[in-house]
């Protein structure tokens, strides 16, 4: 049976997700930062004909929680079919984790980065799917202030945030040949998103709600990705409603995913 990981799975495209892929007859362990909703989500998986589901919280933020959690996952599971790094939130303001880390930073990318890390031998001959945006195109990697300490503006650093899912996406593929590794941009998808902090984003969310797409629209991409035959071959790829498309220039950019990475190592190590 295809065991499924997903990370952000008590909200909008995670719960959309969850719940189809448990229609699928998936096994799934769903990661959620509140135990009573990730056991409500997984009841509602189970009832929508799922196999095993197993439920398991963290605070993706810190890189503690992320190594705690793949500790636990490891011990419970063999092999991963699928990893959906989905977790991931917008925050109107600069703050820093107790590990000393840019929050938007450290759940957008470093988490995902992270986590995949330590479960990359259970994934092998299995799939990543990372939940990015066309917010990259707004976004500009600056390896000396990859935490924004020098300039911080909410949409701007969530831009970069998602150009580094894609970059660490095309990376991974290139340094994980025994796995596949795949991003997507979901819509802008009437959920949570946004409302993590106060402030004009979380007004402008509330008030464009109505517009936007339903969160089962937008876990469609992650679903075809996580199990469907269309997308098995594909690798390094960004898909936008299940078509490939060419990211921004600067996403694409192979040396510069490579400076990330290890980057991103030198980070996570450290903590």
């Amino acid at each position: 049976m295809t065991l499924v990981v997903l990370t952000g799975a008590t909200r909008g495209i995670g719960e959309a997700a969850a719940v189809a892929l448990g229609a699928q007859g998936l096994d799934l362990a769903l990661v959620g930062r509140e135990s009573a909703r990730v056991e409500d989500v997984a009841a509602r998986a189970r009832a929508a004909g799922a196999g095993t589901v197993s439920g398991y919280t963290a605070d993706l933020k810190l890189m503690s929680e992320v190594r705690r959690l793949a500790d636990e996952l490891r011990e419970r599971h063999p092999q991963i079919d699928v990893l959906a790094n989905n977790a991931g939130a917008l925050f109107t303001s600069r703050q820093e984790t107790s590990e000393g880390l840019e929050r938007t930073f450290a759940l957008n990318h470093l988490a995902p980065f992270l986590l995949t890390e330590l479960l990359r031998d259970r994934l092998a001959g299995g799939r990543v799917v990372t939940t990015a945006s066309d917010a990259h195109k707004t976004g500009r990697l600056d390896l000396e202030d990859l935490q924004s300490e020098h300039s911080y503006s909410a949409m701007r650093v969530y831009g970069t945030s998602k150009l580094c899912n894609i970059m660490f996406t095309r990376e991974l593929a290139r340094r994980a040949p025994e796995l596949h590794a795949n991003c997507f941009h979901p819509g802008v998808v009437r959920t949570g998103f946004g409302k993590s902090d106060s402030g004009l984003v979380r007004v402008l969310v509330t008030l464009a709600g109505p517009f936007l797409r339903s969160p089962s629209s937008g876990a469609r991409s992650l679903v075809w990705l996580a199990g469907s035959p269309e997308s098995a071959a594909l690798d390094g790829q960004y898909v936008v409603d299940e078509q490939v498309r060419t990211p921004s220039a600067q996403a694409c950019d192979e040396t510069l995913a490579a400076a990330l990475w290890e980057k991103s190592q030198e980070l996570v190590a450290a903590r």
